[in-house]
C-alpha cells in the first residue's frame, strides 16, 4: 500500500517536536546574551560559563567589551530613556528661562562670612537673557550687592525696601531654613534654587591621576572620618564579606590615617607639601574596582559628593542612599545596594563582576559612549552653574524694590 504523502503542517509539527527534544537534551545550545545585559536586582545572574576572569587592567576590560557588545548596542538598549520621576514630581527644577521675567540685567552676589565654597567661584559671569552676574566674598568688589549669601551664619532677621535679598544655603540632608531669607539654596527641586553635588568645583586641588590597573586581591575602597553607628553598621557588614582597604577613621584596616600614599605615591601631588586626606582621593580610588558610598542620612534626592567622587575616579560606586539615585547618575554607573534581599546577595554579585571583565566594563559604558540620561541634568543644575541660576532667581524678584520682612 503506497504511503500517503505528508502535508505542510505535518512536518512542521514533527520537525517542531524533534527540535525540542534536542535542545531540552542539551546537545543544541545558544550563544548566551553577554553577561553585562543581565539584570542585577538581586544578583548572581552574571554569565560564568566561560569561568572567572579575574582582570586587573581596566584597558583589556574595554577591549573585550567593545568586541562583544561596543556602544551602538548599548546607546540602543538606552534609547529614549524618559527622566524618572519620584513621588509625583520631578527631581530637578525646571531649568527654562523666560527673558521676560527678568526685572535687572546685571545681579551682584555678595558671599558673606565663613562658608566651604571655594574661591575660585568668585567671577563675573555672562549668563542667559544677556543678565550679567557677579558672585564674590569681596565687599570691595561688590560694593552696592543686590544679595547676601550666607551659609554658615544666618540673615539679618528684618530687611527693609532697598536692601539687599538675603539668601540662605543649606546642601545638608535636613534642609534647614533659616527663617528669615528671600531665596533659599539646597540640593532639592522643591525650595527656591537647587544646587547638586556633581559639579567639578566639589574637586578643586585634586589629583586626577587615574589607573588603569586594577586591585584584584582588594576589590573595595572605603573612607569615611565621620563615624555614624548606622552607616558603621552597614559598613562592617558588607565589608565583612568583601576584600577592602579603609583608609578613613572609621573602621580603618591600613595602618593609619593618610596611608593612600603609602600604597600608591603617584598619587602625591607636590611632594614638598604636607598631604591632606583629599587631595589624593580620587587617585587612591582609582585603583580599585568598587568603591563603598554610604549617605550619612539616606532621603529623597540627598545624593552627595560620595557618590560622585566614585564615578569620576573609575571606580564602580556601591551605593547606600537616596531612594531616587537613578534621577541623578548615568545609566548602568552604579550597584544600587538598596536593591539586594541581603548584603550576602550583593557580596556575591561584586565578587562575580570582579572576575567578570566585559560585565564590570558596561558600568563605565555611559562615560566611553557618551550615554548620560539625567546626569547631564546633575551636571547642569550644580555648583558650578550656581552664580548664573541665582542671579536669574534675584533678577526674577526685583531686588530692591522687592517686597519687604
Amino acid at each position: 500500500m503506497p504511503l500517503k504523502p505528508l502535508n505542510a503542517f505535518t512536518v512542521a509539527a514533527m520537525l517542531g517536536f524533534a527540535f525540542l527534544v534536542i535542545f531540552f537534551s542539551g546537545i543544541l545550545e545558544f550563544p548566551s546574551v553577554s553577561s553585562s545585559f543581565q539584570p542585577i536586582s538581586d544578583a548572581g545572574s552574571l554569565d560564568t560559563k566561560s569561568g572567572p576572569d579575574p582582570f586587573t587592567d581596566l584597558i583589556s576590560a574595554f577591549r573585550k567589551w567593545d568586541s562583544q557588545v561596543g556602544c551602538p548596542r548599548f546607546k540602543e538598549k538606552h534609547k529614549g530613556l524618559l527622566p524618572i520621576q519620584s513621588n509625583g514630581s520631578s527631581s530637578f527644577q525646571d531649568f527654562e528661562l523666560e527673558c521676560r521675567e527678568l526685572k535687572m540685567d546685571h545681579v551682584s552676589v555678595l558671599v558673606k562670612g565663613w562658608t566651604w565654597i571655594p574661591d575660585n567661584l568668585d567671577n563675573l559671569y555672562s549668563c542667559r537673557c544677556g543678565l550679567s552676574c557677579l558672585w564674590t566674598k569681596s565687599s570691595v568688589l561688590a560694593d552696592r550687592p543686590d544679595a547676601l549669601l550666607f551659609e554658615t551664619t544666618t540673615p539679618p532677621r528684618q530687611r527693609r525696601i532697598g536692601d539687599p535679598l538675603r539668601v540662605y544655603m543649606d546642601l545638608e540632608a535636613g534642609r534647614k531654613r533659616s527663617g528669615v531669607e528671600d531665596l533659599f539654596i539646597s540640593y532639592h527641586a522643591k525650595d527656591d534654587v537647587q544646587s547638586t553635588y556633581a559639579g567639578a568645583l566639589f574637586h578643586n586641588g585634586r589629583n586626577y591621576h587615574v589607573s588603569s590597573l586594577k586591585n584584584n586581591d582588594t576589590l573595595v575602597y572605603w573612607s569615611s572620618s565621620r563615624c555614624l553607628p548606622q552607616r558603621n553598621r552597614l559598613a562592617k557588614q558588607l565589608l565583612s564579606l568583601l576584600p577592602h582597604h579603609s583608609f578613613g577613621k572609621c573602621l580603618n584596616n591600613v595602618g593609619g590615617l593618610d596611608m593612600a600614599l603609602s600604597f600608591y605615591p603617584e598619587c602625591a601631588t607636590d611632594v614638598s607639601v604636607t598631604p591632606k586626606w583629599w587631595d589624593h582621593l580620587h587617585c587612591a580610588m582609582s585603583h580599585y574596582k568598587f568603591v563603598l558610598a554610604i549617605e550619612n542620612t539616606m532621603t529623597e534626592s540627598y545624593v552627595t559628593e560620595k557618590l560622585f567622587y566614585a564615578l569620576d575616579s573609575g571606580a564602580v560606586p556601591i551605593y547606600f542612599g537616596a531612594p531616587n539615585v537613578w534621577d541623578f547618575v548615568p545609566p548602568h554607573s552604579i550597584i544600587d545596594g538598596t536593591k539586594f534581599s541581603s548584603l550576602g546577595k550583593l557580596a556575591s554579585y561584586v565578587e562575580a563582576l570582579a572576575n567578570d571583565p566585559v560585565a564590570y566594563a558596561e558600568y563605565h559604558a555611559w562615560r566611553r559612549c557618551g550615554v548620560l540620561d539625567n546626569y547631564g541634568k546633575t551636571r547642569s543644575m550644580s555648583l558650578d552653574t550656581l552664580p548664573c541660576r541665582l542671579c536669574e532667581a534675584v533678577s526674577r524678584k526685583g531686588v530692591r524694590n522687592a517686597r519687604a520682612y
